[in-house]
Order: C-alpha cells, then structure tokens, then sequence
C-alpha cells in the first residue's frame, strides 16, 4: 500500500451506493431464479433499489437512496412489502441528501441500527499462500462452513443487529451475484471463506466469516490480502468492505489500509425486520 488515505465526497458514496444497489438487486432476481417463481421484486427508487427476495433474506431491503432526489413512489413500494407481508427497512447512507432522514422518520420509519462502510485504494498486493478459490464442486461445502460461522458471531463491538437462520444465509450466498469465492485453510482444516465481485471498477467484499477454532490465527488477514490481489488483477481502483460498528472485523480491515468512509443508518418501518432476521456483507472475524 502506498499510504495514501482514501477520502470520500458525495460522488464517491455515491459510486459505492449506486454498486451496492446492483449487487442487491441482482442478487433478489436470483433468489427468484433459485426458487424458479416471480414472488418479490427488484425495482428502481430514486437512484436506489427497492427489493424483496424473500422472507428474511438480506436482499430484502431499500437501498442507495439520497443521490437523486427524493423517492416519489415509495407508497407504492410500502404497498408491494405489505402485501408479502414485510417490515419495510431502509439503509441511508450518511452522505446522502440530509432532507431523507425527516422524509423518512416524517412517514413513520424509526433509526434501529447503522453500519460502517470502509474503502480503500486498491494497489499491487501479495495473495496469502493458504487462500485459494472456491472450486463448482467445493460450494455446498464451503456454503455450509460458512454458515455455520457465521452462526458463532464475534463477541468483540456492537452486537449486530441482523441475526439470520443457518438456511436463509445459506441461500443469501448463493444467490449473490456475480462473485468470487475463497477458502481459508490453517493444518489441513477449512479455517474460512470470504467472497466479493466488481462493479465498475469496485472491488466489494461481500461477507468473510472465520470458523471458531480458528479466530485470531490472521484468517481474516489472508482472505483480506487475497481478495485485495484479485482486485487488483481486476484492474479495481477502491475495495470497500461492510462491518459492524467497533467490531474486529473493522479493526482488521483498518489494519490492511481501509479507511472508514460513511456510516449507513438502518431505519424500519412495520415490525422489524431484524429481531429475528434482517448477511450480505457483514463480517465474522
């Protein structure tokens, strides 16, 4: 790394805003591609995405609202979420129009939670020796492991406020378009898996988890190095990452040179989304 901080303006949250709401919205028409219905829908909001992939999916959200004015359909989008029988949740980014915080808490929406969004520039970076990708017939177990990882969650910052079943992350990864998965190994054991894809020119890491046993062995440092590689041969300029706030995951990536860039408020409206649902990109170390 070449030290340089990464500072973002509006037109940088922006860009990630605009990618995060393409990787969702791809990631929803999968899930209905996976279960082969057209139950739910991705539509566009205001510059962002308004999606329902399916009960207690991750996907299942708006995002990427507050760069485009303000959303002048959301009654009928309300109404689509209702009629599944969804909470509605909302992830604002900071950066966004300050006028959406009262748009929003105005129509009944209240704050439940946020999350960090760290980035960095991606440069020449050597991949881990014990991190390789994900083969077709290696999935559904690395599927498995994954899950079942991120089921321990990580005692260290805030606890997070989505808490999904085993089967629905399982599915949510699945469904993710577009990425590239890896493997961590320590003594001949599967010790992790992380993910991410490129949408113009972004490297988004989109979830790492890292089994128990293995906690504090540098796992999360490896798979952070190797995707960090793979960015670059993908000739990316950023690599953002999701964390909770205060928790070792965002220490780790701060540690390889991520900068924390914005914080996304979660606001809900309807009985929430997260008390017992509500893991895209969101980290166990």
């Amino acid at each position: 790394m070449d030290g340089e901080r990464l500072f973002c303006d509006t037109a940088l949250a922006a860009r990630i805003e605009r990618a995060e709401a393409r990787l969702i919205a791809e990631s929803s028409d999968a899930a209905r591609v996976r279960r082969g219905d057209t139950v739910g829908f991705a539509r566009p909001l205001a510059g962002g995405v308004a999606s329902f992939a399916e009960a207690d999916s991750p996907f299942t959200k708006i995002a990427g609202l507050g760069f485009a004015g303000l959303p002048d359909a959301l009654d009928e989008v309300e109404a689509a979420f209702a009629q599944l029988g969804a909470p509605v949740q909302v992830e604002l980014c900071q950066l966004a129009d300050p006028a959406l915080g009262g748009f929003f808490t105005g129509r009944g929406y209240r704050l439940e939670s946020f999350e960090n969004v760290l980035g960095r520039r991606v440069t020449d970076t050597d991949p881990a020796a014990d991190v390789r990708l994900v083969r077709d017939d290696e999935l559904e177990r690395w599927l498995a492991e994954v899950a079942d990882a991120f089921a321990v969650a990580d005692t260290e910052g805030l606890p997070s406020h989505e808490d999904f079943p085993r089967q629905t992350v399982i599915d949510a990864m699945r469904d993710m378009a577009g990425v590239a998965r890896y493997a961590a190994w320590r003594d001949g054991e599967f010790a992790g898996g992380a993910s991410f894809r490129v949408t113009d020119g972004i490297a988004q890491f989109t979830g790492a988890a890292t089994v128990p046993a293995h906690r504090r062995r540098g796992v999360q440092t490896a798979l952070l190095r190797t995707r960090l590689a793979a960015a670059a041969a993908a000739g990316c300029d950023i690599a953002v990452v999701t964390t909770q706030p205060g928790s070792k995951s965002q220490e780790n990536v701060q540690r390889q040179g991520f900068d924390l860039l914005y914080a996304r408020a979660i606001l809900v409206k309807g009985t929430s989304a997260t008390s017992s649902s509500g893991a895209d990109s969101r980290q166990a170390s």
